[in-house]
C-alpha cells in the first residue's frame, strides 16, 4: 500500500501571494521608516540583520543611510519573535569570547630566600603550654605531653595525596573591596566562594602546581543546621576514604571562631600580609576511640617545624584538646584554622601559597 499526497495547486499559490504581500508591507516599513527624519537620532542594531537575511534571504544586502539608523529589531520581534533569539545568541556568543579571553590565574610556588617575616601584634596574647624542637603547644587535653612523644616519624602510602574538606563550610570572613558578600549569619555565608571553601580552593591549586594529587570536598555540612556537622563530615569522607584508602593526610580547614570579630591573626611576609594559621589536634580524652592522634600531633609538628624554619609566625601554638574532630580517619589528619573573622579573604588566600610551599619541602 502507498500513502499519496496530493498537492493542491490553488493552496500553493494562496501562500505564496500572502508571503508577498508580507514581503512588500516590510520593504515598505524600512523604507519609509529609513527615510523619516523623526528617527534620524535613533541607533541600528545590525545584529538583527543575520534573523532576516535567514528568513528573508538578500535583505542583509540593501544598504541603509547611515543618518536614518533605526532598531528594527525592537519592531520586528513583534512579527518575528525568533528576531530576538538571534539576537541575544551573538550577545552570549561574543561574552563567552570575552570571559575565554581573560588570562588565567597562575599559582606559583614563592622563592623563600631571604623573604623576611613580622607577626602583626594583635589584641589577644598568644600562649602555649609546651615547647618541642621550636614548637609552640597550647596543650588543653588531659595528656601530659613529652619529648619521646613527640618524636615520632610519620610515613604515608603516598604522601603526595591530600584530601581538603570543611566541616564548618559556611565560616566566612571581613568583606572586602575585592570579596564583598551578603551574610546570611554571623560571618557565615552560603555562597562558597567567600568562605574557608575558598581558601581550600586556593590551598589545593597551589598544592596541583607542585604536583600533589588533591580530592576537595565542597560539601556543605554546617548548612542548614550547624549542629551534627562533624556527624555529617565524618560519614561522607568516611565514605570517600573507602573508593580512596590511599588518601591519609586530611585537612579539615577551618576559620579561628573567636568571638572578637576584630581579631585578626596577620604575618607579614615580604610585601605580603598573610592570616596566620593553627593546627587543631584532637586526641581520645574524651573517651572516643582515636589511635591516629599521636601521629596526627607529630605530623602536625614536622608541618609547623618547616614553616617556622620559612616563615617564622604562620602557625600560631598548636592547639591539642581532648575532643576527636574526627581525625582517626587518616594518619595525618589535621584542623587547620586560617586567619579569625577580623582577617579578608586576600590575607587567607596568601596564606595558602606559604603552607603549600611548606607541604611541598616536607612531603
Amino acid at each position: 500500500m502507498f500513502n499519496v499526497a496530493v498537492i493542491n495547486i490553488k493552496d500553493i499559490i494562496k501562500y505564496a501571494i500572502k508571503l508577498a504581500i508580507c514581503i512588500g508591507i516590510l520593504f515598505l516599513a524600512v523604507f519609509f521608516l529609513s527615510n523619516s527624519s523623526m528617527f534620524s537620532n535613533i541607533s541600528i542594531d545590525y545584529s538583527f540583520l543575520n534573523c532576516l537575511d535567514i528568513c528573508i534571504p538578500g535583505l542583509r544586502n540593501i544598504e541603509f543611510e547611515k543618518n536614518s539608523e533605526i532598531k528594527l529589531a525592537s519592531l520586528l520581534e513583534v512579527e518575528m519573535p525568533i528576531s530576538k533569539y538571534f539576537v541575544e545568541t551573538e550577545t552570549i556568543e561574543q561574552e563567552t569570547k570575552n570571559t575565554k579571553s581573560e588570562e588565567k590565574v597562575e599559582y606559583n610556588l614563592p622563592d623563600s630566600k631571604d623573604i623576611q617575616t613580622e607577626v602583626i601584634p594583635t589584641n589577644v596574647p598568644e600562649s602555649y603550654t609546651d615547647t618541642f624542637e621550636g614548637v609552640n603547644i597550647k596543650n588543653g587535653s588531659d595528656f601530659e605531653l613529652t619529648d619521646d612523644m613527640l618524636s615520632k616519624d610519620v610515613t604515608f602510602k603516598n604522601s603526595k595525596k591530600i584530601l581538603i574538606f570543611h566541616t564548618h563550610t559556611c565560616e566566612s570572613y571581613t568583606p572586602s573591596e575585592t570579596y564583598q558578600y551578603e551574610m546570611t549569619g554571623n560571618f557565615r555565608t552560603t555562597d562558597l566562594n567567600y568562605t574557608v571553601a575558598r581558601v581550600g580552593t586556593e590551598l589545593a591549586n597551589y598544592l596541583e602546581t607542585a604536583g600533589f594529587t588533591v580530592i576537595h570536598d565542597l560539601s556543605c555540612y554546617d548548612y542548614p543546621s550547624y549542629d551534627e556537622s562533624y556527624d555529617r563530615a565524618y560519614d561522607s569522607i568516611s565514605s570517600q576514604l573507602e573508593k580512596n584508602p590511599d588518601f591519609e593526610i586530611l585537612f579539615d580547614i577551618h576559620r579561628d571562631a573567636i568571638a572578637d570579630s576584630s581579631y585578626a591573626p596577620t604575618v607579614k611576609i615580604g610585601e605580603e600580609y598573610a592570616a596566620q594559621l593553627m593546627f587543631v589536634i584532637g586526641s581520645n580524652g574524651a573517651g572516643q576511640d582515636h589511635s591516629n592522634w599521636l601521629l596526627n600531633l607529630n605530623f602536625a609538628a614536622q608541618v609547623q617545624r618547616k614553616a617556622n624554619e620559612k616563615y617564622p609566625g604562620l602557625f600560631k601554638p598548636i592547639l591539642f584538646r581532648n575532643s576527636r574532630y574526627n581525625q582517626n580517619l587518616g594518619k595525618g589528619a589535621c584542623i587547620i584554622e586560617v586567619g579569625a573573622t577580623g582577617n579578608t579573604l586576600e590575607q587567607c588566600n596568601t596564606s595558602m601559597k606559604y603552607l603549600a610551599d611548606v607541604l611541598k619541602d616536607i612531603l
